[in-house]
């Protein structure tokens, strides 16, 4: 409802002249962006769609552990969280060793984490083509893999196949990070907020906080 109001505010002529659009995969957003601005090259979010990636490593890590302390197995994966949701590039050299010791295991959670960073490639093409048959590669591969949270994930991105491929058509260039980012700031002001007595009190961190 909120996205209808807007593309009424925003006028039938003006939407009809949009160029691009990028959103999550929400239905709803889909439904109301095809109906309202089908023009435009509708491209999903890499952040969002690497949030389905982190959500279901950490469902297969989660249950892992649990079954391994319950069948008395060496706790290996505990404290292993972040190692398998940061992105390689960003952990410390500590955590690297760590994780290299780890990715010796063959655990569903080493097979989760190496098939997430496997689709790292996807985002590296540079022609829809053979970005699509690596996507269709990496599906398969996954599918066959026996692990039921990336395989939901699998079935999420070959069902969004054609919008996928339109962030190459874009070159890369759109996300909704910036927002993402700004959202988050906000929120975090928002929490500190609850201390002050006035809204002026409030309005003035919140710019602060913003950098304006």
């Amino acid at each position: 409802k909120t996205l209808l109001r807007f593309f009424r505010w925003f006028g039938a002529e003006r939407s009809q002249q949009l160029r691009y659009i990028c959103s999550d995969m929400w239905k709803p957003y889909l439904k109301v962006i095809a109906k309202k601005a089908g023009q435009a090259v509708h491209v999903l979010d890499r952040f969002h769609i690497m949030a389905h990636f982190s959500k279901a490593l950490d469902e297969v890590r989660a249950g892992e552990v649990k079954e391994l302390k319950a069948k008395g197995y060496e706790p290996v994966l505990t404290k292993s969280r972040w190692l398998l949701l940061k992105r390689p590039e960003h952990l410390t050299d500590a955590q690297e060793s760590k994780l290299a010791e780890l990715l010796q295991y063959n655990l569903r959670s080493v097979r989760a984490y190496l098939l997430k960073e496997a689709f790292q490639f996807f985002w590296g093409y540079v022609s829809p083509y053979w970005a699509g048959q690596f996507l269709d590669r990496w599906c398969t591969k996954t599918m066959r893999s026996k692990i039921e949270p990336m395989k939901k994930v699998a079935r999420m991105l070959r069902g969004h196949r054609p919008l996928l491929l339109n962030w190459f058509r874009t070159r890369g260039q759109l996300s909704s990070g910036v927002v993402e980012g700004f959202n988050t700031k906000a929120k975090l002001t928002s929490r500190k907020s609850f201390g002050f007595r006035t809204y002026r009190g409030a309005e003035i961190a919140l710019y602060h906080a913003l950098g304006a």
